[in-house]
């Protein structure tokens, strides 16, 4: 008998192996059908069957996905990047197996019609307007209020996303999205916003169940990118009450309720307000985040609801989890990066990875790509766990040479990685 089968649609850079090593441990023989396997290097490193296909093509993935239907038992199909979710949909349909509503997940990932269904709902979110040139932009961000925010109308991981105090900031970021400097997956539209200030949480969900509530902190304004994340988020009964509320209504708003979700909010002077809805699981470092903090494992929970199986969503404990993000604070030549085993060696820290090595050219986007690594730890609270993470960012260490200018070397820097503020 065959041994079965999930297809994998396309991979993703930080949790596409953990979704490989789940399958394996379920008994399933993992095959990724992507445009470009080798972008992804944990498939040749695990020596994962991969198979180059058109992912934007859909009747190539029938076409694919019967052509290993003939060798092989295929138990489900599936996928961790969003902007492939929808035809992973329509793929499940074709063939009769479990998975998300096409048409919701397309709803969900094209933000203007997010945020009309949301706002259609009753469901709270900032203003918005679309745009697609310069001066529709700036008459918007008036219109709306500086500050706002600028971002592209499909996309993730804050690529594209900046905050504009002046109108000169939102022409020149406006120049930068229109201007060829940004890669756009579809015609260019601008989502000019309501800047939605206060804390930022987030919720993940599976089905319709709220797993978990968590918080998150960022670098410095003008850009959005993560400097810490902890779960559960220290909230009181009423604001974590509010917040699955909200977020029940989301899916309630866009058709969603298969799979997983992952929503982001700011708690306002009017309570949570609503910045985004993912029809997928937020990335690292939040499925492992929620499965030291509850012992539930979310991604192999999903690929059992890919496989038709039932998924066990039940907590086995309670504790505090967070993790740090290593930011470089400059471009240039990484020298070295060390500490890592004597950060690991703290106790209670569940993991610490370093995504780049020596002589790596560091060139800050403003974004997660800023991100060079990251520590977890995991503890039964909110103050311990912080104390044990402060700890071991302490231990590590780097050292990046700036680019020279007109061919003068300049002196290393030394970089430690702060506190958050």
């Amino acid at each position: 008998m065959a041994r079965k089968a999930l297809i994998l649609v396309e991979g993703v850079a930080d949790i596409g192996l953990l979704y490989v090593k789940a399958a394996q441990r379920l008994g399933l023989r993992p095959i990724t059908l992507s445009a470009d396997p080798a972008q992804y290097d944990y498939l040749a490193a695990e020596s994962v069957d991969a198979i180059r296909v058109d992912t934007n093509n859909l009747d190539a993935l029938i076409c694919e996905c019967s052509r290993l239907r003939a060798t092989n038992d295929i138990a489900g199909i599936t996928s961790a990047k969003e902007s492939v979710y929808a035809r992973v949909g329509n793929l499940c349909r074709h063939f009769n197996l479990p998975g998300p509503n096409p048409t919701s997940i397309e709803r969900c990932c094209d933000k203007p019609a997010q945020r009309q269904l949301l706002a259609e709902a009753g469901v709270p979110i900032p203003a918005f307007r679309v745009a697609a040139n310069a001066i529709d932009v700036e008459s918007s961000a008036l219109e709306i209020g500086l500050p706002a925010i600028l971002k592209p109308a499909a996309g993730s991981g804050s690529m594209g996303v900046r905050l504009c105090r002046n109108l000169d900031e939102v022409t020149e970021h406006t120049n930068y999205l229109l201007g060829g400097k940004h890669i756009w997956r579809s015609p260019p539209k601008i989502l000019v916003e309501e800047f939605a200030q206060g804390p930022y949480c987030w919720a993940d969900i599976m089905g319709d169940q709220i797993i978990g509530i968590g918080t998150s902190d960022f670098g410095p304004a003008p850009h959005f990118v993560s400097r810490e994340s902890t779960i559960p988020a220290p909230l009181i009964d009423d604001e974590h009450r509010r917040i699955a509320n909200v977020s029940l209504s989301c899916l309630r708003a866009l058709g969603l309720g298969w799979g997983p979700t992952g929503i982001e909010l700011r708690w306002t002077k009017r309570g949570p307000v609503v910045i985004e809805v993912n029809p997928r699981l937020h990335g690292t470092p939040t499925p492992q985040l929620v499965q030291l903090a509850y012992g539930v494992d979310l991604i192999t929970e999903h690929i059992k609801l890919a496989i038709g199986d039932e998924c066990d969503l039940r907590r086995s404990h309670s504790h505090t989890a967070a993790a740090r993000f290593l930011v470089a604070d400059r471009d240039g030549t990484l020298d070295w990066i060390s500490g890592d085993s004597q950060a690991a060696a703290v106790s209670d820290v569940a993991e610490v990875k370093f995504y780049v090595g020596p002589k790596t050219p560091i060139v800050r986007k403003g974004d997660f790509r800023d991100h060079i690594g990251h520590v977890m730890a995991v503890s039964p609270s909110f103050f311990q766990t912080q104390f044990i993470l402060q700890q071991a960012v302490d231990l590590i260490n780097w050292s990046i040479t700036p680019f020279s200018i007109a061919g003068e070397q300049e002196q290393p820097a030394d970089s430690r990685i702060p506190a958050p503020a």
